[in-house]
């Protein structure tokens, strides 16, 4: 890009966030756009919880505040397209949910704030150039932190202490899946744990998937962190269920399906700070500014129906690390 370019451009965005803060203090409604790769329903928990937040800050749907969905189920090759659909709609910011809403918002728009708040490996997939000072019109919260799927892991070897063989579920063509398979495989190195990866495309691979790990005689199942598993959990955990593997989760939501364990850093700490976002840019705060922020509260939830149903005993060192359990 040229200098005189880029420096349009950056007026463009900076000239923006003053209108903005202008539309709150007048009561004029603001438009927000919520851009998601998975479906309303995998994540309408998350919805309701922003939602509940935003008006806490004093912003409400249908009086101040107007929330244009878009969801993607699963297809990441319409996202460019929705993106386009928010932007003709002149919103004001455009929430993104997962890493491809929001590289699709980013490759659309200088000059609308993109918040998006469960975003990866945000520097690693390209979103922002730095966490502590983002730039241009995208912040936002990242669920990725360091030792997470480490942690994953560990908590399935402790459940089953002799575990030897586990079943990856990734969704590798998400730019965060593959630093989340390259963490799991060192930490399987240091747990003596064979890894079997199956690359998961939609929800009618799932059963391959299983039937290769089957062959390989895993003994328990792990995804990775994308959003194309929050909208598949019951035909994961199904799948999990028929063959009998014990399974650790991102998710928590897998979990009130059926899951045996999660391990999740979607807490009501993380919905809360992104409300606070989208609330700071609205009422002025330059995105550029904002740095983004990580998950610093993780939840350990366990289903003891699946575990009687697995036929495990939960030892009490779980017991004692678990935030709920589900009986």
């Amino acid at each position: 890009m040229r200098r005189n370019e880029f420096l349009v451009g950056l007026a463009a965005v900076l000239a923006g966030w003053p209108l903005i803060a202008h539309a709150s203090q007048s009561g004029r409604s603001v438009t927000i756009g919520l851009l998601g790769s998975g479906t309303a329903t995998s994540q309408s928990a998350w919805t309701a919880a922003f939602l509940q937040r935003m008006q806490e800050l004093g912003w409400v749907e249908d009086r101040n505040l107007v929330v244009e969905y878009r969801w993607a189920d699963g297809e990441t090759d319409r996202l460019a397209r929705l993106v386009q659909d928010l932007i003709r709609l002149k919103v004001d910011l455009i929430l993104t949910h997962n890493t491809p809403p929001t590289l699709a918002a980013k490759a659309a728009t200088a000059t609308i704030p993109v918040v998006f708040a469960t975003a990866g490996d945000a520097v690693g997939s390209g979103i922002v150039s730095s966490l502590a000072r983002p730039g241009g019109n995208v912040t936002g919260l990242t669920f990725m932190a360091s030792g997470l799927l480490a942690k994953r892991l560990g908590l399935l070897k402790e459940a089953v202490p002799s575990i030897s063989r586990v079943l990856v579920l990734s969704y590798l063509i998400d730019p965060i899946a593959a630093p989340q398979v390259q963490e799991l495989q060192r930490a399987a190195r240091a747990l003596n744990v064979t890894l079997l990866v199956q690359n998961v495309r939609s929800g009618d691979d799932l059963p391959a998937a299983f039937d290769a790990g089957v062959r390989a005689h895993v003994e328990g199942v792990l995804t990775t962190a994308e959003s194309l598993f929050a909208a598949q959990r019951r035909r994961v955990v199904d799948l999990a269920a028929r063959h009998r593997l014990p399974g650790v989760y991102p998710y928590r939501a897998m979990v009130d399906v059926g899951g045996l364990m999660a391990y999740d850093s979607y807490t009501p700490d993380l919905v809360a700070q992104t409300a606070t976002y989208v609330d700071r840019i609205l009422k002025g705060a330059n995105p550029a500014e904002l740095p983004i922020e990580r998950p610093t509260k993780f939840d350990l939830v366990i289903n003891l129906k699946t575990a009687k149903a697995l036929g495990l005993t939960i030892p009490p060192s779980l017991w004692a690390q678990a935030d709920q359990v589900i009986e």
